[in-house]
């Protein structure tokens, strides 16, 4: 369908107009609907890098005549047909405008959510929106559209709403994404400046290590993507460490500041970004003590392996004592152009464990590894002990760190390379 036209677009407009009313005290505007007060609520959204709130997401609070609390999923069901929904959804947008407006905020960002229903409309555009901004005089550069997806959503209509919003100087943002049919190929399709992690991921990486890893993951593609990211639902300190932890630009949850009908105290909301992250520099560090460890411990192993081959020695003699060590999954050779000499050299214990379900993957002769960081990073600084991040070792499954070292050996450069099962440390 084509745009609505604007005598459309005005007298929608003033059709919601004619459901708010000013308020007394600290609350300006109130919307009325189905005899229900519809209020405003703000949940600062903070950036961890600036340590101060960017934004805010406004949220609906809706109370009966005895001013008891009604659910949102209450509120919404009264919205019976196509056309209520698109009202409820355009008053509670219009009211959060316009409370927005009244507090002392000129420069943060509002999150506003439109309605899946509003999208599946057919509408390209709504100009209800693009109305609104003008009449009231809010800046469009300053509104953040949250658009939640379902699996029935027409992806070349969402990417026509996404692009209708980005016209009119608006930021757009996918909500919960992680959770469901939400994945990059409607990141890729749609481009949104902002992606809200679902509250799930969270939750799982609490209770799950490598779910933090994966987490982390996630956040660097989102951002090799062009995304900025923001995590939901932090509630605990805990949680609050892992956002940080992940690399994630925006936290938003009740343990910085739960949503609030008092906007004044939400615009003056702080939260002490000093001691959470001088809390997580101090975790790192001690996190990577044990790095240092391990490369003091296997430095001078190192140079007798690297000497003993120099000195002509055959591999399997010149690594005995290195890959019998506890801690060593195996050790192998790779050539500057990144090719494996020959097979890698099992220590007793892996190879007692060799897991059958990965038997394809144990023959690592002419494997070629020139892709891994850990080769190009030791070929940059020939002499000096390079040492991974823990990662999923491809040649049979397992978690485990890879010390490596280039050293001349003739007329030509080879990389010393042994992997080390994690969870293990070396004792000194």
């Amino acid at each position: 369908m084509p745009p609505l036209d604007q005598s459309s677009s005005v007298s929608d407009l003033e059709r919601v107009s004619a459901l708010l009313s000013s308020a007394a005290e600290d609350y300006c505007w109130i919307g009325r609907y189905e005899g229900l007060v519809l209020q405003t609520a703000l949940q600062p959204i903070f950036s961890i890098s600036h340590k101060r709130t960017v934004g805010y997401e406004a949220l609906i609070r809706a109370f009966d005549n005895d001013a008891a609390p009604v659910l949102p999923p209450h509120l919404f069901d009264l919205a019976e047909d196509h056309p209520s929904s698109l009202l409820l959804d355009r008053l509670c947008r219009a009211l959060h405008v316009r409370n927005f407006q009244s507090v002392s905020d000129e420069i943060n960002w509002l999150f506003l959510n439109v309605s899946p229903q509003c999208m599946a409309s057919g509408m390209q555009s709504d100009a209800f929106f693009g109305r609104l901004l003008q009449d009231s005089g809010f800046p469009a550069h300053r509104v953040v559209v949250e658009i939640v997806e379902k699996p029935s959503d027409d992806p070349a209509l969402l990417r026509r709403t996404v692009e209708y919003y980005r016209s009119l100087g608006c930021l757009t943002a996918i909500d919960d994404f992680g959770a469901g049919h939400s994945n990059f190929e409607r990141i890729w399709n749609l481009r949104p400046d902002i992606v809200k992690l679902d509250r799930q991921m969270l939750a799982r990486a609490t209770e799950d290590k490598r779910t933090r890893q994966i987490l982390k993951g996630i956040v660097s593609l989102l951002h090799e993507s062009g995304c900025l990211v923001l995590m939901e639902g932090v509630e605990s300190r805990d949680q609050a460490l892992i956002a940080v932890d992940a690399g994630v630009d925006f936290v938003q949850g009740f343990y910085f500041h739960r949503p609030t009908t008092e906007l004044g105290n939400a615009v003056r909301s702080a939260t002490d970004f000093d001691a959470l992250l001088d809390e997580y520099k101090q975790e790192k560090q001690q996190q990577s003590d044990p790095t240092q460890t391990i490369t003091s411990f296997f430095s001078h192993r190192f140079e007798r392996v690297i000497s003993a081959l120099q000195a002509g020695h055959g591999f399997e003699q010149a690594c005995e004592t290195l890959v019998n060590h506890h801690t060593v999954s195996r050790c192998y050779l790779i050539g500057e152009d990144g090719v494996q000499v020959h097979d890698s050299l099992l220590s007793p214990e892996s190879a007692h464990r060799l897991d059958p379900r990965f038997r394809p993957l144990e023959n690592t002769v002419q494997a070629d590894w020139y892709r891994q960081h850990y080769l190009r990073r030791a070929l940059r600084y020939p002499g000096e002990l390079q040492i991974t991040r823990p990662y999923l070792s491809a040649t049979g499954a397992h978690m485990c760190i890879t010390l490596s070292r280039a050293f001349a050996h003739g007329d030509r450069t080879l990389v010393l390379c042994c992997d080390i099962l994690t969870g293990e440390q070396p004792g000194v």
